[in-house]
């Protein structure tokens, strides 16, 4: 009993914090000794899975909880360690006592391995943005690229490519972007010379949202042809090099290839990803209506984003019925949306599509009618304006009319069976293209195991190279055990 009473007055003095700091603390560490199992064993797997849990763990960290896990992890009063600490905001005694008490139960490492410096790096790193301390953040991405620039390991690179992202993220949230692009292409050329493929598609998106945020589009076209080419490693990158690639095909009036590029950038997203799906969602409506199509309501009742898409969903409607009046009008209403998302110029280019498409309406609806009914309608300034879209419109092959000058007037072509063209083979064959890349991918994207292709290894082989593996990671393990 008295035990009990003695135990419980030791625990009265702790408040809160103590009881969420060591869960967190904990999961920290077992984070640490799947990383130094990964760089031990050379499988990138085990770090990448670190870096997935660590992100699970994000809202949790604490300036006592990370100062507490440098301790354990680096070697105190050396340089990554000084370095670090000095990020960190300091805590009250009270907090830092907690901290010191709970970290005293396992001793800190005698030696640190660069994989655990670089993901202590990465930690203070997420910290100080959460906490919005970017000058603090920008002072800590620009130590950790420095030293990142002497470490070669492919352990590391997975560690890396997380670092580049949020090095730029700093930068990118300060306004400060165009002045670490030198050091990006530094950057992406020592991966490249490393074979660091990750650490490639990283930065070449880097590379591209930094020229794309100064509408850059010319010099973001020249890298991107330029950059090696091999297959992704990342579907997140993959997605946004997919975004940047549509985002570059629209300003080159490439809407077919832009179209391709923005749907597929949605579909394979993340569907946690909201705010970049609820992106290419707005890009490709954009592009539909540039090429003459009409997104389906569908698009635009999608979970979560029917508030974001809204101003494109009126601007769909004025687009769909022809009426110049009411484009103007939406495009005038969200004009401030619109410059946000950065699609005013392309809503720009789709005044022509609008008049084309109340021309289309119009010849479906009259076999004859005058230029100057034409130019009301479409409430056009003049009609001379009128004929000349009209002539353009019937040289495009969008209306299937003839221009009676003498008369002043349009005439209309009967509308034919459009089963008897071509129209509906093209579309299945369309269709089943699709389908076909889709499921290519689909086995691209499958897993084997390493060297299946090759020659199949004997029973006794195997039972040899197990052994050898459980051999040596004793051998390891009594090591750590005695350095420890």
């Amino acid at each position: 009993m008295t035990q009990d009473v003695e135990m419980k007055e030791q625990a009265a003095p702790s408040n809160s914090l103590s009881s969420s700091s060591p869960s967190t603390l904990h999961h920290l560490k077992e984070i640490a000794s799947l990383i130094e199992t990964g760089a031990y064993a050379r499988e990138v797997r085990r770090i990448l899975r670190a870096v997935r849990l660590t992100m699970a763990l994000r809202r949790k960290l604490k300036a006592s909880v990370l100062s507490a896990f440098l301790n354990f992890a680096l070697i105190p009063a050396s340089e990554a360690h000084t370095r670090l600490s000095s990020y960190l905001p300091k805590e009250d005694e009270h907090e830092m006592e907690v901290d010191t008490a709970t970290s005293a139960v396992q001793a800190p490492a005698k030696h640190s391995l660069p994989e655990l410096e670089i993901y202590c790096y990465l930690l203070v790193l997420i910290f100080l943005i959460d906490q919005k301390k970017f000058s603090e953040a920008k002072a800590c991405s620009s130590a950790s690229i420095a030293r990142l620039k002497n470490m070669n390991r492919r352990t590391v690179d997975v560690l890396a490519a997380r670092l580049y992202f949020y090095y730029s993220l700093c930068y990118e949230l300060t306004g400060d972007l165009a002045e670490i692009r030198g050091n990006l292409l530094a950057l992406h050329r020592i991966a490249t010379l490393r074979h660091d493929e990750l650490g490639q598609e990283t930065l070449l998106n880097l590379l591209l949202r930094n020229y794309l945020h100064y509408n850059l589009y010319d010099q973001a076209e020249k890298l991107r042809s330029k950059a090696p080419r091999f297959e992704a490693h990342s579907n997140q990158q993959f997605c946004r090099y997919l975004f940047y690639l549509g985002k570059i095909r629209t300003i080159q009036l490439e809407y077919t290839d832009a179209k391709e590029c923005l749907l597929q950038a949605a579909r394979k997203a993340p569907v946690a990803a909201l705010g970049f799906r609820v992106q290419c969602n707005k890009w490709a409506i954009i592009v539909r209506l540039l090429l003459g199509e009409i997104p389906e309501r569908t698009v635009f009742m999608q979970e979560g984003m029917e508030k974001a898409l809204r101003p494109y969903f009126e601007l769909t409607n004025a687009v769909r019925i022809g009426d110049l009046e009411l484009f103007r009008s939406v495009a005038e209403k969200f004009s401030n949306t619109f410059t946000s998302d950065r699609t005013h110029n392309l809503i720009v280019r789709l005044r022509h599509n609008v008049i084309r498409t109340g021309l289309r309406n119009i010849s479906i609806s009259y076999s004859r009618i005058s230029l100057v009914d034409i130019a009301k309608k479409l409430r056009l300034d003049s009609v001379a304006d009128a004929e000349s879209i009209v002539a353009k419109a019937i040289r495009d092959g969008a209306i299937d009319a003839t221009l009676d000058h003498a008369n002043g007037c349009m005439l209309s072509k009967e509308t034919g069976d459009i089963y008897s063209t071509n129209e509906p083979q093209m579309a299945f064959n369309s269709r089943i293209a699709f389908c076909l890349n889709m499921h290519n991918e689909a086995v691209r994207a499958l897993r084997f195991p390493p060297n299946s292709h090759k020659e199949k290894e004997s029973a006794e082989k195997r039972r040899e190279r197990q052994q050898q593996e459980q051999e040596l990671a004793k051998h390891i393990a009594e090591e750590d055990d005695d350095e420890f």
